[in-house]
């Protein structure tokens, strides 16, 4: 008889019953993380959102704040941060557009390439699609 948190069932993957170190999503700790808003005020963010940090976190500043911007020294997914922080992606949003109003982060979105941008010919495509099989 198993008395820990886990069901270890053959067959079955290891089930936790307690939540995951460092992974609280009570609706009241997410409402304390984003001061009570539940949207942002932007459109500035979507999953592939790019973002960077324009500066390091600063002593007093919120822990999720300064998270986000010590992960952000080279450009990260609005959808990474959300993996790491452990939050869901729209209270991320929300911790997003505090940093970007306040010009302590950057955001983009990736390039798609221009319409008159030439693709490779087929031939080179087959040929690297040949060299990576012979690997």
């Amino acid at each position: 008889m198993s008395t820990g948190g886990s069901s270890n069932t053959p067959g079955h993957p290891a089930r936790r019953t307690t939540p995951r170190p460092g992974r609280d999503d009570s609706p009241d700790r997410l409402y304390t993380v984003t001061g009570g808003r539940s949207r942002t005020h932007s459109d500035a963010f979507d999953l592939v959102t790019l973002v960077v940090a324009e500066c390091a976190p600063v002593p007093g500043m919120q822990s999720e704040h300064a998270a986000i911007l010590r992960m952000c020294d080279y450009p990260v997914a609005v959808v990474e941060i959300a993996a790491e922080l452990g939050l869901p992606v729209s209270i991320t949003r929300i911790l997003l557009a505090d940093l970007l109003d306040t010009g302590r982060i950057s955001a983009r979105h990736p390039r798609a390439a221009p319409e008159s941008a030439q693709l490779p010919e087929p031939e080179l495509l087959e040929q690297v699609l040949v060299g990576l099989r012979n690997l």
